[in-house]
């Protein structure tokens, strides 16, 4: 292990240097014999990739391969995650939790991926994979957290932003896809406000199928046609009172699909139509408390969210109502946070907060309330951070009261009302001012999904396929362990370790010739991760090290491959487990007339368990490849794409403990083009933007966003 972390150091320390640039260039404009104000104009190369002690962050605005298509599809690029039916949502083995601008969504697993289809990735400025989350994250934030940041610079002056893709695919037939999206932003020295909007048409389809491995028997095979429509607006405000700020934050997501549903099976014929409307809104209040010390810092926030989803299923066979169940959440939340510098060692700083939040969930079936769940958490929070030489220490820890009730039509939930304590710690040691050792611990808990609660099936079922909540599921403790080599940015070595008690887990059992869905808690599961990724330039081969180290460039102009791999293994008792392995590679080659070439490749080995599945076929398998260009001085971007072009992703699982084949496809190929084009000004403060995103943990000062 020695004589790897040794050549690893020095592998990047002579490759990677080169990779290592000053991201800002000023340029002063002659200034005239008048007294006059300088005219400045920034210009900040972003990375494609930064890695923190804390988290990875993922620039998608200005990569054409990850701002095509839906949300979602960009979320399945991202190197070391993993988003499947079975394995859920993981980064390097930590189970996700999802947030949006700084703040939970606080929707189920089932609604998140709708959620996340009828976004655009276009609308995302980037993504940050929080890894080590400390005292002042809410530990109902699990092993780690997906951050959405959709906030863009606010300038003194108006701005407006349009962005169209459009994509088709041909399986049994033609289907159409796009994504339109405007934003609007100014700022004055009293206030300044974002408006973003847009709207989302998917017609997509997917085949899938169970077959009973011992009779070779299919027990259901169906494929379904959907369209999906969406629509989306965040808006914000943010007005400044001398030094203080006030935020105002309204979004609104409706999403509608229809479905037609072929099906056949063991013992049936079935035709259905499904039709499903989910309204999402989220309300905030933030005011920014700011002293003459700039390191003294008090937030208030205030937030209010509604989720309503409707889901009908209508038989055509039977003229019939099969389901036809509704659910409506209601959130509140109130937080404060508050920040100072402290003389220790080097230097140093305190943090404490306290939070109150309230959730209320009903599920109805047939308008019959079968679930009425509540949920009210209480917590607090003291964390230090301190500088020594060359070492960074963070010592933190967060104390949280639950109080855990509900009902179904039948029984009263299992109550959960305790009082429990979160520690983290992390140890940095600087090598260099771009290469460190990372040590972590962290302790942290993951409430169940609403959607893992609910009784009530809200997704397709037929005679032999059923899915349903579990509404005792209790609670999952996390105990988090993670070391990492990071070098400039984009390449690391790192091992992570989470140990789940009463992880919940889904599962698939056959009861006849019915295959039926539910999940439960088992009592502790071990996931070991080890990852590993590097950036190589491709002159590296062709001109070798010596005369790549003279060159002095920015990433974002040459042509290089990364390369990300993983090794995850799930251990569970009494269960002999295997691991998998998950590659990713990238390749950026700049072709004449400065035409940017993306090539994208993932692949998951078959073999491993993914908790109590094994994956027959690899998956997440696909090839994608990206042609962009910019014109008329970098204000169009035209971007033409292919995905999945070798038709290669699908997914094949098999349940440990009965004789069954899952089989799931849908229609990942699929080609298409996208524009983006940044309205002109004539307004010559544009060329001077202020950048309202600090550069700081917790996202301050964001207009959309707290």
């Amino acid at each position: 292990m020695k004589k790897l972390i040794l050549n690893f150091l020095f592998s990047t320390c002579f490759v990677l240097f080169v990779f290592a640039q000053d991201t800002t260039k000023v340029k002063k404009d002659d200034i005239q014999k008048e007294n006059q104000i300088e005219e400045v104009k920034i210009i900040k190369q972003k990375k494609a990739i930064e890695q923190k002690p804390d988290r990875t962050i993922f620039n998608i605005s200005d990569q054409p391969n990850l701002n095509a298509g839906t949300l979602m599809e960009t979320i399945k690029q991202l190197p070391g995650l993993i988003s499947s039916d079975v394995a859920g949502m993981m980064y390097q083995g930590k189970q996700l939790e999802v947030f949006l601008d700084g703040r939970p969504l606080n929707i189920s697993s089932l609604e998140l991926n709708s959620f996340l289809e009828g976004m655009p990735a276009n609308s995302v400025e980037r993504i940050e994979v929080i890894t080590q989350p400390g005292a002042e994250f809410p530990a109902t934030s699990g092993g780690a957290i997906l951050n959405i940041i959709t906030n863009r610079n606010a300038k003194k002056y108006l701005s407006a932003t349009y962005t169209s893709s459009s994509a088709f695919n041909t399986y049994d037939t033609s289907r159409f896809r796009t994504y339109n999206s405007v934003l609007l932003n100014a700022k004055n020295k009293y206030f300044g406000w974002q408006l973003n909007f847009g709207q989302n048409y998917r017609e997509n389809a997917t085949w899938s199928e169970f077959l009973n491995t011992s009779s070779n028997t299919i027990l259901s095979k169906v494929e379904s046609d959907k369209i999906n429509r969406s629509q989306f607006l965040k808006s914000g405000i943010t007005f400044d009172i001398n030094k203080d700020r006030l935020l105002l934050n309204y979004d609104i997501n409706v999403a509608n699909s229809d479905s037609e549903t072929e099906g056949f099976g063991l013992g049936f014929v079935t035709s259905d139509k499904g039709k499903s409307h989910n309204t999402r809104q989220d309300a905030t209040i933030t005011y920014q408390k700011r002293f003459d010390d700039k390191s003294q810092k008090l937030d208030f926030v205030f937030n209010y969210n509604n989720n309503k989803n409707d889901f009908n299923l209508f038989s055509n066979v039977f003229r019939n109502a099969v389901l036809d169940n509704f659910s409506n959440q209601n959130y509140y939340n109130g937080k404060f946070d508050y920040s100072q510098g402290l003389r220790i060692l080097d230097e140093g700083k305190v943090s404490f907060g306290a939070l109150y939040e309230k959730l209320l969930f009903e599920a109805e079936n047939f308008g019959s309330i079968n679930l009425d769940y509540q949920r009210t958490t209480a917590s607090t929070y003291l964390e230090f951070q301190a500088k020594y030489n060359k070492f960074d220490f963070i010592l933190g820890s967060r104390a949280e009261k639950y109080e855990i009730n509900g009902k179904t039509t039948t029984v009263d939930l299992i109550p959960f009302d305790q009082f429990r304590w979160f520690p983290n710690a992390t140890v940095q040691y600087n090598l260099s001012p771009q290469i460190f050792l990372n040590m972590n611990y962290n302790k942290k808990i993951t409430l169940p999904s609403t959607s893992a609660l609910n009784p009530n099936n809200t997704t397709y079922q037929n005679q032999n396929l059923n899915s349903v909540g579990n509404p005792n599921l209790q609670p999952t403790i996390f105990d988090n362990f993670e070391v990492k080599i990071s070098a400039f940015d984009y390449a690391y070595l790192g091992y992570n370790l989470s140990s789940a008690k009463n992880q919940v887990v889904q599962q698939v059992s056959l009861n006849g010739n019915l295959v039926q869905s539910s999940n439960f808690n088992v009592s502790e599961v071990k996931i070991h991760n080890f990852n590993f990724a590097l950036p190589l330039p491709y002159m590296l081969f062709t001109k070798g090290l010596k005369e790549t180290m003279k060159f002095d460039f920015n990433p974002d102009k040459i042509n290089f491959l990364y390369l990300y791999t993983g090794y995850q293994l799930h251990q569970i008792p009494n269960l002999e487990t295997k691991g998998f392995w998950n590659l990713n590679l990238m390749s950026q080659i700049i072709l004449p007339k400065d035409i940017k070439f993306i090539t994208e490749f993932g692949f998951i080995t078959s073999g491993g368990n993914y908790f109590y599945f094994v994956a027959d076929k690899p998956f997440n398998n696909y090839l994608d490849m990206t042609f962009s260009k910019k014109f008329l001085k970098d204000q169009l971007t035209v971007t033409i794409f292919g995905d999945d072009i070798f038709n290669m992703n699908r997914s094949l699982f098999r349940p440990i403990n009965d004789p069954l084949l899952s089989y799931n496809k849908s229609d990942t190929r699929k080609f298409g083009f996208t524009i983006n084009y940044k309205l002109p000004t004539k307004n010559k403060a544009a060329k001077i933007e202020q950048n309202i995103l600090k550069d700081d943990k917790k996202e301050e000062g964001t207009v959309i966003g707290n």
